[in-house]
């Protein structure tokens, strides 16, 4: 498994691996995902046999991003990267790819004395695989929001001084 860098090429596989998770992600068109490539502080892809299986973007505090959910963690904390999503396909679920992105956004937190990622999952309905992946890695429930629709949504942080101890 190759981990790189998004190049727009990329695009047509993570609005596909997007759409395919689009229940307990939001939905994503492809002018929305280059204006969220363009201000990204971390946009990564795993290939895998010459196919994008898994993606992760990510936001430093300060971005020009309109998101509700970064909007919450902007209020709460000074330096942070948000992981706006994770996508990891079916052909590389339980060998490692989530785990090597949210290492490698650690590195990029603690390379930039960043001390928190933070993200959300969806917790009504549960999405219980992306909280059982978060547990493990160390994320930890600060908040947690309503949104449109009835959806409810558990706000979590990591410590990044001590994810680097963590495999996930």
């Amino acid at each position: 498994m190759l981990l790189r860098d998004a190049t727009p090429a990329d695009f047509p596989a993570i609005l596909a691996l997007n759409e395919a998770f689009v229940a307990v992600l939001s939905p994503l068109d492809a002018a929305r995902l280059a204006q969220l490539h363009a201000q990204s502080a971390l946009h990564r892809v795993i290939e895998h046999d010459g196919r994008i299986e898994a993606f992760l973007l990510a936001f430093r505090e300060g971005a020009d991003y309109d998101g509700a959910n970064y909007q919450w963690f902007a209020q709460r904390h000074a330096r942070f990267l948000y992981v706006d999503r994770i996508v990891v396909g079916g052909t590389v679920q339980a060998r490692g790819a989530g785990s090597r992105l949210y290492r490698d956004a650690c590195a990029l937190a603690s390379r930039d004395a960043v001390p928190f990622i933070t993200c959300e999952f969806d917790i009504e309905p549960p999405n219980t695989a992306s909280r059982r992946f978060h547990a493990r890695f160390g994320f930890r429930e600060v908040g947690q929001r309503q949104l449109d629709g009835g959806k409810v949504v558990s706000m979590q942080a990591l410590d990044v001084a001590t994810a680097s101890t963590r495999t996930g």
